[in-house]
């Protein structure tokens, strides 16, 4: 267990260095395209920041208001039908929206119902078979400046859909 310790402490200051020889190999000035990096990388942040503000107010409001309880609510009958357990519709609902949010849901189902639990099987399921839909496309898309997602958006949420649907009937076999 010590070796992946220390594999794992050093990959970073090691790859560092191979890209720095690299570079000295390759007569790059590494240090001047380091910090043009860094200046596109600032660039990227400001671009990207309104966007980055607006998902966070949208999973705010959204985790406030009560509204994802009345979702849940209003679709239980249909998700009744197909079995799918109440409990993770709120990760269902929020993963699509917020990594953080839908990890503190995964943190709470996990610690109510264990992690061993079928409830905490398809939560960490979910957890690794789908994305954070809404916020990826939001900032691909912004620092591309593409306006028109209405495809990519179709996409993405049904992919996600079926990683949920997915681990729900995988879980339901095997628990």
């Amino acid at each position: 267990m010590n070796i992946i310790n220390y594999i794992s402490s050093a990959a970073v200051p090691v790859i560092m260095l191979l890209i720095i020889v690299y570079g000295l190999l390759e007569r790059n000035k590494v240090y001047d395209t380091f910090v043009e990096g860094a200046k596109e990388g600032i660039d990227v942040v400001v671009n990207i920041f309104p966007t980055l503000i607006g998902v966070f107010i949208a999973v705010g409001a959204l985790r406030s208001s009560g509204i994802l309880d009345l979702i849940i609510k209003f679709i239980s009958p249909i998700t009744n039908i197909f079995k799918i357990p109440s409990e993770i519709m709120p990760l269902a609902l929020i993963r699509p929206i917020s990594g953080s949010a839908s990890t503190a849901v995964a943190t709470n189902i996990m610690t109510t119902f264990g992690v061993d639990s079928k409830i905490g099987l398809i939560a960490s399921t979910i957890m690794g078979s789908t994305e954070t839909t809404f916020y990826t496309i939001a900032i691909y898309t912004a620092c591309v400046g593409i306006k028109k997602i209405r495809f990519v958006l179709a996409a993405a949420l049904i992919a996600d859909i079926i990683g949920m649907l997915t681990s729900v009937i995988i879980w339901g076999f095997l628990s």
